[in-house]
């Protein structure tokens, strides 16, 4: 049977494959569905309305068995031109959100640094 996560990365497309790599590498799944955002960290941490991304989280759980969510934040994000300090407290803070809504699944945050490798930030399970 085939296993799953869910991906909610900027749209930077900087950062899909080493993500996607790390994914795969780091956690048992097959497959790995990936939600874009530009500034994904931010888009979660501070926005009210994440009504379209937790459609598309939804269909990635429901419909495709998703057991996992991983939120991601980059280094020189354009999106969300910020430091890294603050990228890691939206990160844990978008994980603390989504760990809410989405209380059966197991949310990871990480975070893509400036030589493109990722780094664990917050884990919830």
């Amino acid at each position: 049977m085939e296993t799953r996560a869910t991906c909610l990365n900027c749209m930077d497309g900087r950062v899909q494959l080493p993500v996607l790599m790390w994914i795969k590498a780091s956690y048992p799944v097959d497959f790995v569905d990936v939600i874009t955002e530009a500034g994904m960290d931010r888009v979660l941490a501070k926005q009210e309305d994440i009504s379209e991304i937790l459609r598309s989280i939804e269909v990635s759980v429901k419909l495709n068995k998703s057991t996992r969510l991983f939120i991601v934040g980059h280094y020189d994000c354009r999106g969300n031109p910020i430091d890294e300090s603050d990228h890691h407290r939206e990160i844990i803070k978008a994980v603390k959100r989504l760990r809410q809504i989405c209380p059966s699944q197991e949310v990871v945050g990480l975070w893509v640094n400036n030589k493109w490798q990722i780094e664990l930030v917050s884990e919830t399970w």
